[in-house]
């Protein structure tokens, strides 16, 4: 079955909804853009795997990023096809091994919530450290990725209601996604790279919110030896980095950022 990364076409990502402002003892109606969220149904070789609470959009990316994260596909021959249902909204990707029964695995994930894999994330048994010697980013390009997408994130400043995932290499942006979950945003970043066969050793995860350690094992397992946020990193994020050989950058606003770890790869 041929492989191919198939273009839907997306709902947008809010509508307008009719609501009420307070403001200074006063309440007056308003049309206002809403985040929308919708649920994609995920097969893996005809057996029901996943139910995904996702935005409507980018669902073939979104599919493969989350068997990417869970291991379901490594290379890029594990993927032996793709079928969508658009009038079902159901994703079925064939692959060349099976996970686990349906009994033991199927679950609905909740968009912002630990994927799949039960309880902290904190085993690295599998993930070699990322060995990325001749790689370096400078301070204006990590401020230029992340200005740019902020200017991308138009869905968020409509509603306040997205995470933003990019892949950023060397000061350019190659993509991004919003979503109502942060994980989705992520496995939508690395499931396109994964269909386009974009190298990500020299790559970067740039992100809007918090880098939690199911964020930076995603970046790990995809070999992405940077990741960059506007926000902050946990502690155990920074342990799982420092670890795998990524390095960290949180807090990215204005002229300054935090380096966590691994500031190696910051050239001066």
């Amino acid at each position: 079955m041929k492989k191919e990364c198939m273009m839907i076409n997306s709902q947008s990502l809010y509508k307008e909804r009719l609501l009420h402002v307070y403001h200074k003892g006063n309440i007056k109606e308003k049309n206002d853009p809403i985040v929308y969220e919708t649920q994609l149904h995920l097969l893996v070789n005809d057996e029901s795997l996943a139910d995904l609470v996702c935005s409507p959009q980018a669902f073939t990316e979104l599919a493969v990023g989350y068997l990417l994260s869970e291991n379901v596909l490594q290379v890029y021959e594990d993927l032996q096809g793709i079928h969508f249902d658009e009038q079902q909204q159901k994703a079925c990707i064939y692959t060349a091994k099976s996970p686990k029964s349906r009994n033991q695995y199927f679950h609905q994930v909740n968009s912002c919530a630990g994927r799949g894999q039960q309880g902290l994330q904190t085993n690295v048994a599998g993930i070699a450290p990322v060995h990325a010697p001749n790689v370096f980013f400078r301070p204006e390009q990590i401020f230029a990725m992340v200005e740019e997408m902020e200017k991308r994130g138009t869905t968020f400043r409509l509603t306040g209601g997205t995470h933003s995932a990019a892949l950023g290499d060397q000061g350019k942006l190659l993509v991004s996604y919003e979503d109502i979950g942060r994980h989705n945003a992520v496995d939508k970043v690395f499931g396109h790279a994964f269909l386009q066969q974009i190298p990500l050793e020299d790559k970067c995860l740039v992100l809007s919110g918090r880098i939690a350690s199911e964020i930076l094992l995603k970046a790990a397992r995809r070999n992405v030896p940077l990741v960059i946020s506007r926000s902050a990193a946990t502690g155990l994020a920074i342990d799982l980095a420092e670890e795998l050989g990524i390095t960290l950058v949180g807090f990215t606003r204005g002229d300054k950022f935090n380096i966590y770890c691994h500031k190696e790869r910051i050239k001066i």
